[in-house]
C-alpha cells in the first residue's frame, strides 16, 4: 500500500513537472509569435495570439490587416468575440478600437487616425464650404462636415454621424490632391460656396490654376466630369491663355445646343462663348 502511494506520489510530481514544461514552451512561443509577427499554430494558437498582442498594446485600432500571417477566418472570429465581450469596439467592417478608462469615461478614437483609416479603399475630399474654405473663398466653418469620395459608401462611425457624404465621384479623383478635387467641387457647385463677388471669385480661381502643372491634369481627368465643368474649364483656360489646340477635346465634348449654368462663375470672360446661360438682370 505503501510502495503504491510513493508510487501514485511520483507519478503526481511527474505529470506537474511535464505541464509545467509544457506551459513554459507554450509561454515562450506566444512570446516568439510577439516578437515576430507569426502566430502560434492552430485556431486556439492563432486567437490566443491576437488577444495578447491587442493586450499589451495599449489605445489603438485595429484592422484584419495588422494580423498578417494568421488565417482571416480566424483574426475576424477573435475579433468579433472580443468585441461581444466589451474589450473592443467595432467602427465599421474589419476595423476595430481597444479604448482607455478614463475620468470622463471610456476613451474615443483619435479623430485624426479613424479620418485616416476611412480614407483607404477610396479617396476622401473636402466639399461644399469645406472645399471653399480650404481654397479661400470664404473664411466660413461648415456647421456639419462635408466630404466627397470616389467611393460608393463610407464608414458612418469613422466620420461621425453628422458628416455629410458625396459619393461616387469619378475614380479619378484618387489621382488628384485635396485642393485639385476641391476645385472640381466647387466648379460642380458652380462657385456658389464662395462670399467672394463674382469678379472676385473667378480671379481666384484664375489663379488657382495657374498653378504649374494644375490645369493640365484637371484637363487630363475633366471626362469623367459633367458637361457643365467641362464648359467652365473652358472658360478658365480662355483665361489662362491657353491655346484652341489645348481647348478644342473640351469643345469637341460638349453638346453645342446645350446651355450651362455657370452661378457665379458667369463672370469669367469668355463664360457665354463656352454656352454658360446667360444670366437675368434685376
Amino acid at each position: 500500500m505503501g510502495a503504491r502511494c510513493f508510487w501514485n506520489a511520483r507519478e503526481h510530481e511527474r505529470h506537474v513537472f511535464l505541464l509545467k514544461i509544457l506551459t513554459f514552451y507554450i509561454e515562450a512561443a506566444d512570446s516568439l509569435c510577439m516578437a515576430t509577427g507569426s502566430f502560434a499554430p492552430g485556431t486556439r494558437g492563432t486567437a490566443r495570439t491576437i488577444r495578447t498582442r491587442i493586450e499589451r498594446s495599449g489605445e489603438r485600432v485595429w484592422r484584419f490587416q495588422d494580423f498578417a500571417g494568421a488565417p482571416h477566418a480566424a483574426v475576424a472570429q477573435t475579433l468579433s468575440r472580443l468585441a461581444r465581450a466589451g474589450a473592443l469596439q467595432r467602427l465599421s467592417k474589419g476595423v476595430y478600437y481597444r479604448g482607455r478608462n478614463t475620468s470622463l469615461g471610456q476613451s474615443r478614437p483619435n479623430p485624426a487616425v479613424v479620418r485616416q483609416l476611412a480614407t483607404r479603399g477610396g479617396g476622401v475630399f473636402p466639399a461644399g464650404v469645406a472645399a471653399a474654405n480650404l481654397l479661400g473663398f470664404t473664411t466660413q466653418q461648415a456647421r456639419r462636415a462635408e466630404v466627397a469620395t470616389s467611393g460608393f459608401r463610407l464608414p458612418r462611425k469613422l466620420l461621425g454621424p453628422d458628416t455629410i457624404v458625396y459619393t461616387r465621384r469619378p475614380d479619378a479623383w484618387a489621382q488628384l490632391s485635396s485642393v485639385d478635387a476641391a476645385i472640381l467641387d466647387f466648379l460642380r457647385r458652380g462657385g456658389r460656396t464662395s462670399e467672394l463677388s463674382p469678379e472676385a471669385t473667378t480671379k481666384r480661381l484664375v489663379e488657382l490654376l495657374r498653378y504649374p502643372g494644375r490645369f493640365g491634369l484637371l484637363l487630363h481627368v475633366s471626362g469623367t466630369e459633367p458637361p457643365r465643368v467641362r464648359a467652365m474649364l473652358g472658360a478658365v483656360g480662355d483665361a489662362l491663355g491657353k491655346p484652341a489646340r489645348t481647348l478644342q477635346p473640351l469643345r469637341e465634348s460638349l453638346n453645342p445646343l446645350s446651355r450651362y449654368d455657370f452661378g457665379l462663375l458667369s463672370a469669367l470672360p469668355t463664360a457665354t462663348v463656352w454656352q454658360a446661360r446667360t444670366r437675368s438682370r434685376a
